[in-house]
């Protein structure tokens, strides 16, 4: 009887030992397969933005200043799909390439070009709202000016999200005043008065100078514009490899600048691939 039960305890350790050796092995291939899907269609954008940096020159200042940092992105977004292991760090990648595909719009635009279809939105974007008035402020000696069309006076081009967990709205503007906070991750003082001061009573930009210091405006809280990453919903968390993703200096909006994104390869022609 005692070796009947010996036995049966045996069978049933090994049974439980099978059962969860299959169950890891299924998760470990469902896993893999998600990676790998992921990757996809991330690359799918990041060759599409190639192609357009590799085929489309800018014609003026804004156009050509829209094109260079459409290169940065896709160099960021080469760089890190190529070192990308989970599903969210090619969903970042994924991000880095329609911020990129943005900054080719804006400059198509810029152009007098058709700009292509619609673009998937990027997480803190809407939250962010849009440039819908030409404003000129002056800040610190200078000039600092906001247009929703691109000009020889405001030739840099954002397609509004988060820097630095603050809102920066989509625009034109007469200089990156943004890039500082991409490159340390943190904004300086005076960013609050100078934002006041570009976006005060403006429709379309929900902030004030508190809900900048806070990172959320009216409406908004920290984070639920995030929620589609966090969540596999849509692409974008609201930055480089999270923080600033590795930061990759663009301080929680995007991947990294540069990065060796390898070559651009042969895309073809000059068709726009949207």
């Amino acid at each position: 009887m005692e070796s009947f039960l010996l036995l049966l305890i045996v069978l049933v350790v090994v049974a439980i030992g099978v059962a969860v050796y299959s169950t890891n092995k299924a998760t470990g291939a469902r896993n893999a397969n998600t990676l790998a899907d992921a990757k996809a269609d991330a690359r799918r954008l990041i060759e599409r933005l190639g192609g357009q940096v590799l085929n489309l020159s800018g014609s003026d200042e804004a156009s050509k200043q829209a094109m260079a940092d459409a290169s940065e992105r896709y160099n960021a977004a080469a760089s890190q799909i190529d070192q990308a292991t989970t599903v969210k760090q090619a969903q970042l990648a994924k991000e880095s390439a329609v911020e990129g595909l943005y900054y080719v719009r804006a400059a198509r635009v810029a152009m007098g070009m058709d700009p292509g279809p619609e673009l998937e939105s990027l997480s803190g974007q809407k939250s962010a709202g849009t440039v819908t008035e030409d404003r000129r402020v002056e800040f610190e000696g200078r000039e600092i000016e906001a247009s929703p069309a691109p000009s020889q006076r405001t030739p840099n081009y954002y397609p509004g999200g988060r820097v630095a967990g603050r809102p920066v709205p989509a625009g034109w503007y007469s200089e990156p005043w943004w890039k500082p906070a991409l490159v340390a991750g943190a904004w300086g003082v005076g960013s609050a008065l100078l934002f006041t001061s570009l976006f005060s009573g403006m429709g379309g930009v929900g902030y004030d100078a508190q809900a900048f210091e806070n990172g959320y405006g009216e409406g908004f809280q920290d984070g639920a514009d995030q929620g589609a990453l966090d969540g596999g919903g849509d692409a974008g968390g609201d930055g480089g490899w999270d923080g600033g993703g590795g930061d990759g200096g663009w301080g929680g909006d995007g991947g990294g600048w540069g990065g060796d994104g390898g070559g651009l390869g042969d895309f073809g022609g000059g068709d726009f691939g949207f």
